[in-house]
């Protein structure tokens, strides 16, 4: 199908063009970008008081496929993601049971071309069933596609391990994507190490929890060359070691998800485990660094890391109940109401952190631009629609999500895939 978008603010931070233009879909790629284009098409789009942004991608996703599919499967996550306006989704590997080797990434991606309306790219492991004790098929994973490695959900606390893991990805020159947590320090912890979790009599999980697997990371990744992505930081030391370390022109990027830089601990509702995640909710005084952090690109990327839950398991206690939350079908709304609206970052910034850097830090070359000749992975977001977040619309299995209820503004009214529309607002 040709596809002629009209009157958009076509916000492209690969051609750095951002201006009222229309743009032109044919054959699945983007055929044309001028201020007007007057050409008849199968499907024309007024976006008229909208963003057009390249396809947005998730550079964190858990789909719980396989082995939990109750949760989330490879259809549900990745429809979700489409409602979201991401075409790109990458999926973590702590299913059940692990992705470590070939034949379980294989799975996934087979699965996804069966059934997702988008792009499906799937992790590998680092470790043999997340044990941290031996090293997975590394290499094979590599040679059936994936694009990157990951241990999220855990950390490979044997650092002697973890650095033969980065030797092969700097050899391969695939980035680690990194969940920073020393286990030890965590120590059953369930909320941020402040007065909130000492009100709620509830153990605490210190920001030294994270910031001293991220100093050990990024001196390993120095050492090696290997490409370091930090998953969902959370503290003020992870911007101020993350700043250090592009000054000094290292291999480190990072990403930063909404509910970190949205809510803090004093926003945690008593008996609500919805508001329970992994890293927690910390202070304003690191969301204030996680904003600065963002408005100066020190962090690079914003993921959602989508967890999802059902009730049953979020609605027990704080200390028993699973960590995580749903974001695929929040994230553009809270990235415009909090980021984009109040002027901590601007739509470009936006692009450049939810589609253009995702595809430059996973090699995908033909997406995360609306230059011409390139894939048709296109967001249409009307930023000024108001709403307030419902989650029984959820399209995700999993309604787990402290947002529920929430006025936000900012609304995908079309995600195009692949020269496709794979999603239109009703």
């Amino acid at each position: 199908m040709d596809i002629l978008i009209k009157n958009g603010r076509i916000i492209d931070p690969d051609t750095k063009l951002d201006e009222k233009a229309d743009l032109y879909i044919e054959d699945g790629k983007i055929a044309d970008v001028q201020p007007t284009i007057r050409k008849k098409a199968k499907k024309v789009i007024d976006a008229r008081g909208c963003y057009v942004m390249p396809g947005l991608i998730d550079m964190h996703v858990h789909l719980r496929d396989p082995g939990q599919t109750h949760k989330e499967d490879v259809e549900t996550g990745s429809k979700a993601a489409a409602k979201g306006g991401f075409t790109t989704i990458v999926a973590m590997p702590n299913t059940k049971p692990v992705i470590d080797e070939p034949t379980r990434v294989s799975y996934v991606i087979n699965k996804a071309l069966q059934c997702s309306p988008i792009h499906v790219l799937q992790t590998g492991a680092i470790t043999k069933g997340q044990k941290g004790e031996e090293l997975a098929d590394l290499e094979g994973m590599i040679r059936v596609g994936i694009p990157a490695l990951s241990e999220d959900g855990k950390t490979v606390m044997n650092s002697h391990l973890y650095l033969e893991a980065m030797k092969i990805a700097a050899q391969y020159d695939i980035p680690i994507l990194a969940h920073c947590e020393d286990i030890n320090m965590a120590n059953g912890g369930c909320l941020n190490d402040d007065e909130v979790a000492k009100k709620l009599g509830l153990p605490g999980i210190s920001n030294s929890v994270e910031d001293v697997i991220i100093a050990r990371d990024i001196f390993m990744s120095f050492d090696t060359g290997c490409r370091l992505h930090l998953c969902h930081c959370s503290t003020k030391n992870s911007e101020l070691m993350m700043r250090n370390a592009k000054e000094d022109g290292q291999k480190v990027t990072a990403e930063v998800c909404p509910h970190h830089f949205t809510l803090t601990s004093e926003d945690i509702k008593e008996g609500n485990s919805n508001y329970k995640m992994n890293p927690p909710l910390r202070t304003k005084e690191d969301v204030d660094a996680l904003k600065q952090g963002l408005k100066d690109d020190v962090f690079d990327v914003i993921s959602t890391d989508h967890a999802p839950h059902r009730h049953a398991e979020k609605s027990g206690s704080m200390r028993d109940a699973p960590f995580g939350i749903v974001g695929l079908e929040t994230c553009v709304a809270l990235t415009i109401s909090e980021l984009v609206k109040p002027g901590v970052i601007t739509p470009m910034q936006m692009a450049e952190k939810m589609s253009y850097n995702p595809a430059r830090i996973l090699k995908l070359e033909n997406r995360g631009s609306l230059a011409v000749g390139k894939e048709a992975d296109v967001v249409i977001i009307d930023p000024n629609a108001e709403y307030i977040i419902d989650a029984c619309t959820f399209v995700s299995k999993s309604k787990n999500t402290p947002f529920h209820g929430r006025k936000v503004n900012g609304e995908v009214r079309y995600t195009i895939c692949g020269g496709k529309i794979v999603y239109e607002a009703k």
